[in-house]
């Protein structure tokens, strides 16, 4: 029987030499468009789509392979008669093996001046529906979406005469996970084309990045994913320069302290510690910056996660390198921190291009049988509806503190409460099961430092008892979303110590 291959992609790395091997093997290659000239130019035989199907290409390309000669050639059953029968009396020859991978849709949309016309224009028909039977099919055909896979198909046809059913397996499934991840792409990009915001079905597709040794804990397995088409400025797309590879518990630290950092537009730091900051400091440089993130709590940082918006340089590579630390994430290093830093064998380094724009990307938090999805939190204190109930104003220092205090809040575990000087955490107490919990644990971290200071809360005080308990610590200024029906409550008692209160009229809870 005639052995029958057909090629077409877009992918055209190896397909040259891919396409001499099964000639040496006795098949005869079929092809379409680019890459039949692609073969042609490096002296293969090739039989044209059209040679095939006896039938010319229409519509500017758009139907060629959409054809019996093709499809029937893919979806025989080359062992049931019937099959054969019909084969015979229409004259179609069976393939084999198909080798194909799809238009660069992904690759078009990421073009910033892309039309809708030209990406819709890139949405693969034939490509698609060719892989599709031939997977179904795999019980008789090999199919091929990936040039990583070339070498074993080969390799299984010069020792067996054929490939074995388990690769034909693999292949089909690779087939079905490559044209669903396409369709999502497409799926996607036409439900934002559309500007449909809760469609009745969500299909999402992320691409392996790394496979980790275990989860949160040893026992558990785990994988690191990251998003086709994600926002470059992403732990997901960070370049790490030195160190061992990251951990499940590493990224998700690294996540937190980058969307911290990310607040910042003066030079800061942020030291996280399971998923929390521990503290967080702006100065004039990252060095200063660094200083203070430490002096918040120089406990906690101990094995933490550091972040900078700002090239970390030799000065505060020398400071770093003191403390035991997990991860160093950075626009930049300098040689010379470089060369310090780099002295620990097991530091990771991390950088990320901080003069990229944020993408808006949806959160997604799976839960047993499901999947929530939201907005990611981007309000600040400029899209807020400020007010200020008590009878004294915040000062002008008071003010920065408050600013720093909400910034920071917003990222801790709820019920949060941030305690700040107007370049410092100086108190951070986190995930609580009441608000009260949450504040004498800021507190009393803070200690005498809190004299003076002010006090972040990401949701409104439905008690008068975090006021009383910031009073008597000196807390000097609160900021809280208010909407209590008790806010007078909260009101009165910061009158009655003579504590300024913001009304940001917006929460931040964090689950």
């Amino acid at each position: 029987m005639k052995k029958l291959a057909l090629i077409s992609v877009s992918d055209k790395n190896g397909v040259s030499e891919f396409a001499k091997e099964l000639v040496s093997l006795g098949f005869e290659i079929i092809s379409t468009g680019g890459t039949k000239k692609i073969l042609q130019d490096n002296g293969i035989p090739v039989l044209g789509v059209s040679d095939v199907t006896s039938f010319p290409e229409i519509l500017e390309g758009r139907v060629k392979t959409l054809n019996p000669f093709i499809h029937g050639g893919l979806l025989a059953k080359q062992d049931d008669e019937e099959h054969q029968k019909q084969l015979e009396e229409h004259g179609i020859e069976p393939i084999q093996l198909v080798c194909v991978n799809l238009y660069p849709f992904q690759q078009t949309i990421e073009k910033p001046e892309v039309t809708a016309a030209e990406a819709i224009e890139n949405i693969d028909i034939g490509g698609p529906a060719m892989l599709r039977a031939s997977a179904k099919n795999h019980q008789y055909v090999t199919v091929v979406v990936d040039p990583i896979d070339y070498e074993k198909v080969l390799g299984e046809l010069k020792s067996g005469g054929e490939t074995e059913l388990e690769t034909r397996i693999k292949l089909a499934a690779k087939v079905f996970r490559h044209t669903a991840a396409y369709d999502a792409l497409i799926a996607n990009y036409m439900t934002s084309l559309a500007q449909e915001e809760t469609p009745e079905k969500l299909t999402v597709t992320y691409e392996l990045k790394q496979s980790l040794r275990y989860g949160e804990n040893p026992h558990q397995q785990a994988a690191f994913y990251k998003k086709p088409l994600g926002s470059s400025f992403s732990i997901a797309y960070a370049e790490q320069l030195h160190g061992k590879e990251l951990s499940y518990n590493n990224i998700n630290d690294a996540d937190a302290a980058l969307q911290i950092v990310k607040e910042f537009s003066e030079p800061a730091a942020v030291a996280v510690k399971h998923m929390n900051p521990c503290g967080v400091g702006t100065g004039k440089t990252g060095f200063e910056a660094f200083e203070k993130a430490f002096a918040a709590d120089p406990v906690s940082i101990f094995g933490g996660i550091v972040a900078f918006n700002r090239e970390v340089d030799e000065k505060t590579a020398g400071k770093l390198r003191e403390i035991f630390l997990e991860i160093i994430i950075a626009p930049s290093f300098s040689k010379e921190a470089l060369a310090i830093l780099t002295a620990k064998k097991n530091l990771r380094l991390l950088t990320i291009p901080f003069d990229q724009a944020q993408k808006a990307e949806l959160k997604l938090t799976t839960i047993e049988g499901g999947l929530l999805v939201q907005e990611q939190d981007r309000f600040t204190l400029a899209d807020g509806n400020i007010t200020i109930p008590t009878k004294r104003q915040p000062t002008d220092d008071e003010w920065e503190a408050l600013k720093l205090g909400w910034k920071v809040v917003k990222h801790v575990k709820s019920n949060a409460i941030v305690v700040t000087r107007e370049d410092m955490t100086i108190g951070i107490g986190a995930g609580q099961m009441n608000r009260v919990g949450a504040a004498e644990i800021a507190l009393k971290q803070a200690g005498k430092k809190a004299e003076g200071s002010a006090l972040a809360s990401d949701a409104f005080f439905p008690m008068e008892d975090t006021v009383e308990a910031a009073a008597k610590a000196g807390i000097t200024a609160i900021i809280q979303p208010g909407g209590s029906i008790r806010d007078e409550d909260s009101i009165k008692k910061a009158d009655e110590y003579g504590i300024a209160m913001v009304f940001t009229g917006v929460r931040h809870f964090k689950h």
